[in-house]
C-alpha cells in the first residue's frame, strides 16, 4: 500500500479531525474540488487524486468503451488500485473518521470502492453516480451514511439507474439521504448544501 499512487492535492486533518477524500469528474483534476473539500469541513484532512486514465485528454478514474458502457475488467483493477490507496491514507491516521465524496466519473469509482470495500469510508456522497450493472449484495454498507443527489433530467445518468442505486443502497441497510432536481448533470446548490450537511452533521 502506497500513498504515491495518484498525483494529488492533500492536507494533513487536525488532531481528532476527519479524513475526507474528493472524487472528480472526467476531465477533472485534483483541483477540482480540493478548495471545495477544504470549505466543506474545515480542520479535516483533504486527498484529492487525479485520475490516472486518460479519454481523449480528459482525466479519469478508469476506462469505458462508450457512454455509458465499462471496461469492468479496468474497472474492477482501479477499485483494486484506488482501495489500496485509500487505505495507506487511513493507516497514516488511525482512529480519524474518513469521509468521501465524488462527482459523476468519480462518483462511480468512490462508489465501486464502497462496495469492493466497505469498511473504508464512513460517509458516502454521490453526486450524479451511473452503476450501470446489479452490485451484489455489500453487508458491510449497513448503518453507512451514504448521500445520493442526482438530476431527473440527466442525459449521462439515466433517471431510473440512480433509483435503483438509491433503492440497491437502502436494502444494504445504509442510512440514506439524497437530493434530486429537476435538472441534469451539472451540480447544483441544493446538492452541496446536502453534501455540507452529511460532513458536517
Amino acid at each position: 500500500m502506497s500513498t504515491d499512487l495518484y498525483t494529488a492535492l492533500t492536507t494533513e486533518p487536525a488532531p481528532g479531525a476527519p479524513l475526507l477524500f474528493a472524487f472528480h469528474g472526467t476531465g477533472g483534476d485534483e483541483a477540482q474540488f480540493f478548495d471545495l473539500a477544504r470549505k466543506l469541513l474545515p480542520g479535516a484532512g483533504v486527498v484529492s487524486p487525479r485520475g490516472d486514465v486518460s479519454e481523449r485528454g480528459a482525466a479519469r478514474f478508469f476506462r469505458r468503451t462508450g457512454e455509458g458502457v465499462y471496461d469492468m475488467e479496468d474497472l474492477a483493477l482501479r477499485t483494486e488500485r484506488m482501495a489500496d490507496y485509500i487505505a495507506a491514507h487511513r493507516a497514516r491516521h488511525p482512529g480519524a473518521p474518513v469521509y468521501g465524496f465524488g462527482y459523476s466519473n468519480g462518483a462511480n469509482i468512490l462508489a465501486s470502492v464502497a462496495m469492493s470495500r466497505p469498511e473504508l469510508f464512513d460517509r458516502i456522497g454521490l453526486l450524479h453516480p451511473l452503476i450501470p450493472w446489479e452490485p451484489a449484495p455489500v453487508p458491510g454498507l449497513s448503518g453507512k451514511r451514504v448521500l445520493i443527489a442526482a438530476g431527473r433530467r440527466d442525459p449521462i445518468c439515466p433517471w431510473p439507474m440512480t433509483s435503483a442505486l438509491i433503492d440497491w443502497t437502502q436494502t444494504q441497510g445504509a442510512t440514506v439521504t439524497t437530493e434530486i432536481h429537476e435538472g441534469g448533470h451539472e451540480l447544483r446548490p441544493q446538492e452541496i448544501e446536502a453534501l455540507s450537511r452529511l460532513l458536517a452533521d
